[in-house]
């Protein structure tokens, strides 16, 4: 896939749901130091890892007995059973044939249920558990770890079949991503911990897929292979990426810890409903938006990310806003069907995170254009990348259609609280921001100079308004080089944060 990432700049609520992440989090910051991997999850997120739910220690009525002592017994008697099977793994551990493609090809309709103390083991030997087209597979209650699948691909759900369903499962400790994801894929109450790559890669080859549910797991720890380290720039790491999703509704997750981001969606995804998640200690931003459209962000607890990604980039003196929650050329867009035709972040509490949320485009990355780091991708408004080419690029409609536009994006009623001596930063940190770069390349863009940055400061409605601020924010519009302060980000030109509140004391 090789979709890169970020930029380089230069010159209907859900009030329940918040008050128990409020009552979870407390509304004020404590000066402690960060937390260590593994700690206590607050009482609204799924705690998974330490405590999995047990399967059933017998056999169910009609299922096939899988015996640990037999090696590959899963694979044989899957392929000899018809579709629609049951199969009941024995307490142990199970193994295939010492063959890296000796994958388990489920039937249409299978289950597979692991018995406590189920474990299936790829020694380092198998890339992938559970491969193949089959619709409608369900896996419950296994540890699946141990297999090296390559970079890019994944564990469970090698080949992204659509309708699967994966519920208390423990996918840790393999190569690659733990699991795929297909249409229709239900991810609930499961432990995805210390897989290389991801804990999912939603990623079809040559699909769209449609209806993704990702519910109550704990995300931790992935990426223990650094492939940022080893790729620089590849955008390819985290505890979950999703590319080219259609409908997905991301809520109650535990997403804590993760090498990069917690959560990115990158490229032409649509129509997200990201809700009452905890996303903690990421040591990159808890979400990434990424040319993508149309999505609701609400009543998420969002604290303790980007402290190794943004200082990192400060200390090397980048001046570029940072944010840990980062929109990047994605913006509410009417004409593409979903359930809402905007970006509404709202009713979130950020707490000292490396700064707070970062609404950016970049102005050479087009259709069309050698910047595009979503090499041969276009946006969903033209299906022919070509056609974003001069002279008609140059007018209507392909000069808005052929790029992604960070607009229609409101941020309201959310809660900023920063205390530079938990996040033990002095500068750099503290950023809220709404730019682009000056356009510059390719030489035949019409984006050059700084239409863009114009365009997403004052008329792309995106608009900040009703939050509360509480510690020295600072505020950057339309460039890197424009640092304001709370009365000036307020004031003529950007009017933005209408009816908020600033209490510019350092901390909660």
């Amino acid at each position: 896939m090789g979709i890169g990432r970020r930029h380089r700049a230069s010159p209907a609520a859900a009030p329940v749901l918040l008050a128990l992440l409020l009552a979870a989090t407390g509304c004020e910051s404590t000066p402690d130091a960060r937390p260590a991997p593994g700690a206590a999850a607050p009482k609204s997120a799924a705690r998974v890892c330490a405590a999995p739910a047990a399967g059933p220690a017998t056999a169910p009525a009609g299922a096939v007995t899988v015996d640990p002592a037999v090696t590959g017994d899963l694979a044989v008697k899957t392929r000899n059973s018809p579709p629609r099977t049951t199969f009941w793994l024995r307490p142990g551990t199970h193994t295939l044939p010492a063959d890296r493609f000796a994958q388990v090809v489920p039937k249409e309709g299978n289950s597979y249920l692991g018995a406590p103390g189920a474990v299936l083991d790829g020694r380092r030997t198998n890339q992938y558990a559970f491969g193949g087209a089959a619709p409608d597979v369900t896996i419950r209650h296994l540890t699946v770890q141990g297999f090296v699948a390559p970079h890019d691909e994944g564990v469970v759900n090698h080949d992204s079949a659509d309708g699967w369903v994966i519920e208390h499962a423990t996918i840790q400790h393999n190569s690659g991503a733990g699991l795929m994801a297909g249409a229709r894929q239900r991810v609930r109450a499961n432990c995805l911990r210390a897989n290389g790559q991801y804990g999912m890669n939603a990623y079809k080859a040559g699909g769209t897929i449609t209806g993704l549910v990702v519910e109550g797991n704990e995300i931790t720890g992935n990426n223990t292979d650094d492939w940022e380290r080893r790729r620089p720039g590849c955008g390819c790491t985290g505890g979950v990426k999703f590319w080219a999703v259609d409908g997905a509704d991301v809520r109650g997750n535990w997403v804590h810890d993760n090498r990069g981001a917690g959560l990115w969606a990158d490229t032409n995804n649509n129509d997200f409903r990201i809700e009452g998640n905890v996303l903690e200690s990421n040591d990159g931003a808890a979400l990434i938006y990424e040319t993508s459209y149309n999505a609701v962000i609400r009543a998420n607890t969002i604290r303790r990310n980007n402290w190794v990604e943004g200082r990192r980039y400060a200390d090397r003196g980048d001046t570029f806003p940072f944010g840990t929650v980062y929109v990047s050329e994605s913006g509410g867009e009417p004409r593409i069907r979903a359930r809402t035709d905007r970006i509404e972040i709202h009713r979130n509490v950020l707490e000292n995170n490396w700064s707070g949320i970062t609404l950016w485009e970049n102005a050479d990355r087009f259709c069309n254009s050698p910047a595009n780091t979503s090499s041969g991708h276009c946006t969903l408004l033209v299906e022919d990348t070509a056609r974003c080419a001069q002279p008609a690029i140059a007018g209507p409609p392909l000069y808005d259609d052929c790029r992604w536009k960070t607009q229609r994006v409101d941020v309201h009623g959310n809660r900023f609280v920063l205390d530079k001596s938990v996040v033990h930063c002095t500068v750099k940190c503290d950023r809220m921001a709404v730019l682009a770069n000056y356009g510059t390349y390719p030489d035949w863009s019409p984006y050059q100079g700084e239409r863009v940055a114009e365009a997403i400061t004052r008329e792309q409605d995106n608009r900040f308004f009703d939050n509360d601020y509480v510690g020295p924010w600072t505020f950057v519009a339309h460039d890197p080089s424009r640092m304001l302060d709370p009365g000036q980000w307020q004031g003529t030109p950007y009017q933005q944060d209408a009816g908020s509140t600033f209490r510019a004391r350092d901390g909660g």
